[in-house]
């Protein structure tokens, strides 16, 4: 598969590049700035350099041609303001989307929040976050020309992955190590039956074949 991934020096982004690279897929990030291209094909992926934060539908749909599916795996990061969740974590997602619609691609992965919701209240920057990730979220839900999945991690660590997950609508929250965010999402990417589904992901005792095998039902 051909597989292009936005937020691609992310830290979940890595390391789902390593793992699809790994398996023969090919991997294209889409990153902000230049200098972190070395990071990608570290990882073998091949670096993007696009802004989404200032490029058109066009330009993302561009790079989004003759790829089989679209990650969704950018974020402000914990240190940005109000503005940039609007504009990257609501605004970059709808783009993508947008964009992935305009190229054909149907397979759409977005990596979302554990309690995103449009509505939810409060005036602090995680607040605005999960307001915005929830808007992005609903948003993509909307788009019938995407067969998506959301998933929703808990609490991220950089604990080593273990393989073993609870993957359900609601699993209540937990933490979750990035290395298992990302084999989770390289299995739904082959399991096109998970299609519709919002999920939540935290560490649990199925492995991840299992787990993904589960909710699509098999």
């Amino acid at each position: 598969m051909r597989i292009v991934i936005a937020g691609g020096h992310g830290q979940i982004a890595l390391r789902l590049e390593k793992l699809l690279a790994a398996r023969g897929d090919e991997v294209a990030g889409i990153i902000r700035k230049a200098e972190q291209g070395d990071d990608l094909r570290a990882a073998g992926a091949e670096p993007v350099v696009l802004d989404l934060e200032s490029a058109s539908v066009e330009e993302v749909a561009s790079h989004l041609r003759g790829a089989d599916a679209a990650v969704f795996a950018a974020g402000a990061g914990p240190g940005s303001g109000t503005d940039r969740k609007d504009t990257v974590d609501k605004g970059a997602a709808v783009l993508f989307a947008d964009a992935a619609v305009q190229a054909g691609v149907r397979r759409f992965l977005v990596v979302s929040s554990m309690g995103a919701n449009p509505q939810h209240e409060g005036d602090e920057i995680f607040d605005v976050y999960l307001r915005a990730k929830g808007a992005a979220d609903e948003y993509v839900r909307g788009l019938d020309a995407l067969d998506w999945t959301i998933l929703r991690p808990g609490m991220l660590t950089n604990d080593a992955g273990n393989g073993q997950v609870r993957l359900e609508a609601h699993t209540g929250r937990g933490p979750i190590p990035r290395d298992d965010v990302a084999a989770v999402l390289a299995e739904l990417l082959d399991t096109p039956a998970t299609h519709g589904l919002t999920l939540e992901l935290i560490s649990g005792s199925a492995p991840v074949a299992v787990a993904v095998k589960s909710v699509a039902g098999n």
